[in-house]
């Protein structure tokens, strides 16, 4: 009987290794930002996996440049996953980020401007990047231009931006009614997360609209909507405040 159980066993754990070797690769599915170009300031990257990942990530994750020079530690020690286990974001160290610090003074900033950059998953490439300048500007809601929707259609209202945003803030923009209550419809980042569109589940009816952003929204180099990323130490940020911008809806379009 022990025989019969060890011979079992012997036989299970010998499957074990090609259980494993048949799992699929994890796959890759996006990066943000997903624009051709970041700024030489950039704090934050997020990879999009088609499915949860068991283990440790970030020792599978490289940066480099064009050459294949990779760049030595990156990254912030730290994974930042998303609840579904899917979309694991990445902190370049803020350190060698932001002016003045002693990481940057004694390393260096991690890209500069005019580099060119590959991240690889694997050793696979996954994205490359152009650098370019600076961006010490954050967004300006201000600066948003809004396109003409019709009522009675289900036209998406098209929101330019005036750079990118980061890519999981999709959701920090909505649209609510005259009566303040949240319409519902698809909400969507294009063209390198510049441009935010929203198709509303239902046709637009005439009257009054205003478009909601949350005060906390950041581009990819941690500027948020009315502060700044290289704020000093000692003139700390503003308190985040939502945005708010009116547009109407008629039978010609939004105006």
């Amino acid at each position: 009987m022990r025989w019969q159980l060890l011979v079992g066993s012997m036989a299970f754990a010998a499957m074990l290794p090609i259980a494993r070797a048949a799992q699929p690769a994890p796959k890759v599915v996006a990066v943000q930002p997903t624009g051709a170009e970041v700024p030489a300031n950039l704090l934050r990257v997020s990879v999009v996996f088609a499915a949860p990942i068991d283990g440790e990530v970030l020792s599978r994750i490289a940066l480099s440049r064009a050459d294949g020079r990779v760049l030595l530690e990156p990254f912030l020690p730290q994974e930042l996953w998303s609840p579904d286990g899917r979309i694991l974001t990445l902190l370049l160290h803020p350190g060698r980020v932001k002016t003045g610090l002693v990481a940057r003074a004694q390393l260096g900033s991690i890209v500069n401007e005019g580099d060119d950059v590959v991240l690889s998953f694997d050793g696979r490439p996954i994205k490359r990047w152009h650098v370019g300048p600076v961006d010490s500007n954050g967004p300006v809601a201000s600066a948003w231009k809004l396109s003409h929707v019709r009522a009675d259609s289900r036209e998406p209202l098209v929101v330019t931006l005036d750079g990118a945003i980061d890519g999981l803030d999709v959701d920090y923009l909505a649209v609510v009614d005259a009566g303040d209550h949240l319409v519902d419809g698809r909400r969507q980042l294009r063209n390198g997360e510049t441009t935010w569109t929203f198709t509303p589940d239902a046709a637009w009816k005439a009257g009054d609209y205003r478009l909601i952003v949350r005060g906390t929204l950041e581009d990819p180099s941690g500027n948020r909507l009315g502060g700044h990323f290289e704020t000093p130490m000692d003139s700390p940020q503003p308190p985040a405040a939502d945005v708010s911008m009116v547009f109407k809806v008629g039978a010609d379009g939004a105006f």
